[in-house]
């Protein structure tokens, strides 16, 4: 039976994949910079596709500018729904440093270029139209399929998974839910890996505050608060916060290092080893170091300062901002108590925001469908448990119930530019052979999981 319709299956998902190179091109077109987002139009353009599949979507939002787009295929209900989502908001662009119109949605030397291609209006085009190829085949589902194309995600999703997710928990309840990131293909050696997000760390911004005596500009003080606020960021800024070997990071170093030769494979698992780990990560270049520290620390980045208002004055108060973000396992009171050994009892610690970390084991069924499909459409390649240093629309969907997963598939080449250098970049761009791939192993992954 499998094989009378894997003809039918495959002619479906090359239609698919036309389909979503069109559509994300129209798409990266509506420029959803966040802030101010103003993201409806792409809502509604997402809402028109998913009508042509046969859905009734609906819109939301706390303001007219700032609407999601949400739809249901309906299922047996024999189990509980799987919700598949996408944010429609991007990040700025400097658009002197871009080689194209980052809003053109062009195609050039093989990929489709425009800010969104990435991160990651492709996830939201290919989702949409797996629900609408299920819709128009028929397909008997034994759980509902729920689609949410969402605001807000860049700039904290206050307007987008958190509004929807306080007033609408009903429409989104899922066991699981698959959004950003992983799935994408990273090459290591020429072995072709797949990082699978299954935990996220914790948001904790915070603000140091320094307090001083002001005065004239011309008599310096030793208890200067500009000068005790530079001491202490300058301080953090060196730091390396303390080693925190979570699951989620032990089981994805020895994943990756059951794929890798010697000595790679020792170097990997040295990682998880407190007396060593830094030394270890201070061998390696910057690019893989970075990551690697921050899946094995808390981490605090001083990103904002503010003091003085007069070159002449010597200023009474003197803050930062700090970005924090907190392993699984980690409180927002472990990484302020790791932050003020370093910056000193005279330095004060506030939060200004919080969200906490993300973790889903990664034995499933779920994540086997995911192996599984995968395993088919790129024979060879390595799936690997992934923990991200960023957050996402996980933070939301978790509190409703749902076990999350980041797996927005797309097939990069070997000898083309990296995921990680075009997440957020100058340049973004998606392969158009990857997006036509990603839509067919979406749409195999739902097909296999949810029938």
């Amino acid at each position: 039976m499998a094989d009378s319709a894997a003809p039918l299956r495959a002619a479906a998902a090359f239609d698919l994949g036309e389909q979503a190179v069109r559509h994300l091109q129209a798409l990266l077109r509506i420029d959803t910079t966040n802030p101010p987002g103003n993201e409806t139009p792409a809502a509604e353009y997402l809402a028109d596709l998913l009508r042509e599949g046969g859905l009734e979507p609906t819109l939301l939002g706390p303001t007219p500018s700032r609407q999601s787009v949400t739809a249901r295929l309906r299922g047996t209900g024999e189990k509980p729904p799987l919700l598949l989502h996408a944010h429609l908001d991007v990040v700025p662009v400097e658009r002197e440093r871009w080689s194209r119109d980052p809003f053109g949605g062009e195609i050039h030397d093989g990929y489709l270029w425009g800010r969104g291609a990435i991160d990651m209006k492709h996830m939201a085009i290919m989702s949409a139209l797996v629900l609408g190829r299920l819709a128009r085949d028929g397909r008997r589902l034994s759980r509902d399929l729920i689609f949410a194309g969402v605001a807000d995600e860049e700039a904290g999703c206050d307007d987008g998974s958190k509004w929807l997710a306080d007033h609408h928990p009903d429409r989104f309840r899922a066991e699981y839910a698959v959004g950003e990131a992983g799935g994408f293909t990273v090459w290591i050696d020429g072995r072709p890996i797949y990082p699978v997000q299954v935990a996220e760390k914790g948001v904790v911004w915070m603000k140091l505050r320094a307090r001083g005596t002001p005065g004239h500009g011309s008599m310096p003080r030793d208890d200067n608060a500009v000068v005790r606020l530079s001491e202490a960021i300058a301080r953090l800024g060196r730091a390396r916060l303390p080693h925190h070997l979570t699951p989620p990071a032990r089981t994805y170093l020895d994943t990756l290092a059951s794929g890798q030769p010697f000595p790679k494979s020792l170097i990997l698992r040295l990682l998880k080893r407190p007396a060593l780990a830094d030394r270890v990560l201070r061998l390696l270049p910057a690019s893989v170091a970075l990551p690697l520290r921050a899946i094995l620390a808390n981490t605090a980045a001083p990103t904002v300062l503010r003091a003085g208002y007069k070159v002449n004055v010597i200023p009474g108060e003197a803050e930062a901002e700090v970005d924090g973000r907190s392993l699984p396992g980690q409180s927002t009171a472990d990484l302020v108590a790791e932050v003020q050994a370093v910056v000193g009892r005279e330095i004060e610690v506030l939060v200004a925001r919080e969200l906490p970390p993300v973790e889903t084991p990664a034995p499933s069924p779920l994540w086997d469908a995911i192996v599984q499909t995968l395993g088919e459409h790129h024979p060879g390649a390595l799936v690997v448990p992934t923990l991200v240093p960023g957050f996402t629309d996980a933070k939301h969907w978790s509190r409703l119930g749902a076990r999350c997963y980041g797996f927005f598939p797309v097939r990069f080449p070997e000898d083309g530019p990296r995921f990680t250098d075009l997440f957020h970049g100058h340049d973004e761009r998606i392969p158009v052979d990857g997006l036509k791939w990603g839509v067919r192993v979406l749409h195999d992954f739902v097909v296999r999981f949810a029938t």
